[in-house]
């Protein structure tokens, strides 16, 4: 059985230690690439589906737009819109974050095997 308290206690311990052989920083900024796509497609996409079921909601319930009916049934439209593109943000960054994650798998296994055999 696997000490978890010394392990954790490693892994806040190399948080901490000086990180300046360029392996590592290397392997840092490949795992950035690896997640940048997915991240910032989340970051995106999740404000502009948020702002569109706001709008939604504000026309639907006649605080913008006016009292139209015409105005209230495109607010329905766009506030199911909106709540589709929030609820699919997720699904959609898994599969891109999945993608990136397999684009530079090999690179990255590759490298931090390297920095663990110097490190021993």
């Amino acid at each position: 059985m696997m000490n978890t308290d010394k392990i954790f206690a490693e892994a806040i311990a190399s948080e901490y230690a000086p990180k300046d052989t360029s392996k590592v920083v290397a392997l840092k900024k490949l795992d950035w690439k690896a997640k940048r796509t997915a991240i910032i497609f989340a970051y995106s996409f999740g404000i502009g589906m948020t702002l569109v079921l706001g709008v939604g909601m504000c026309l639907s319930m006649q605080v913008i737009g006016g009292d139209y009916i015409l105005m209230t049934g495109a607010g329905i439209l766009l506030g199911i819109l909106g709540i589709v593109g929030v609820g699919l943000n997720y699904p959609i960054y898994k599969k891109l974050l999945r993608s990136g994650k397999e684009k530079y798998a090999f690179e990255i296994m590759q490298l931090a095997r390297e920095i663990s055999e110097s490190a021993e």
